[in-house]
């Protein structure tokens, strides 16, 4: 019976890469000259500490990073953003948390969109993927096709295409 995966990942090496791009970058740039600018990058939580010496500095860093990421193939909807700078000192800090797997209440809503789409196959949670399968290769190419309008605000990929 075909079947294939939803995942939501982001691959280490190509964020470890737009990062340092980033932070080449921005030490190039003639507006952040002088500037107090610290990108670091926990590989292992898959977050990203950010200082800058002000909050327009911080908007344009942040704009740069997805950008970078972007060209590296992360997609933007990947970095949450959503937690406000603090200010200590002189110093604007901000952690932006890069979003990677399935959490159990977004494989939920995906396997609800799969389900109200109406087309013959079935969709199961495993950890961190869905796994769809049905009898016509054709149905879950159209489960793909409708997924890239469901607008969940995370990145899906699609693996494991099996017949």
């Amino acid at each position: 019976m075909p079947s294939f995966d939803i995942v939501s990942k982001v691959d280490a090496q190509a964020l470890d890469n737009a990062v340092n791009v980033t932070k080449k970058e921005i030490t190039n740039r003639f507006d952040f000259k002088d500037s107090h600018v610290v990108i670091d990058l926990n590989k292992k939580d898959f977050r990203i500490n950010i200082e800058t010496d002000g909050e327009m500095q911080m908007g344009q860093l942040i704009d740069v990073l997805i950008n970078r990421a972007h060209k590296q193939g992360i997609a933007p909807e990947a970095f949450d953003t959503s937690k406000q700078g603090v200010q200590s000192g002189k110093v604007w800090k901000k952690e932006v948390i890069v979003r990677n797997g399935l959490g159990q209440d977004e494989a939920k809503k995906v396997v609800k969109h799969i389900k109200d789409s109406g087309l013959k196959v079935q969709a199961s949670i495993n950890d961190n993927l869905v796994r769809v399968t049905g009898k016509k290769i054709d149905d879950l190419q159209a489960v793909i096709q409708a997924s890239k309008g469901w607008g969940l605000g995370i990145p899906l990929q699609y693996e494991n295409m099996r017949s």
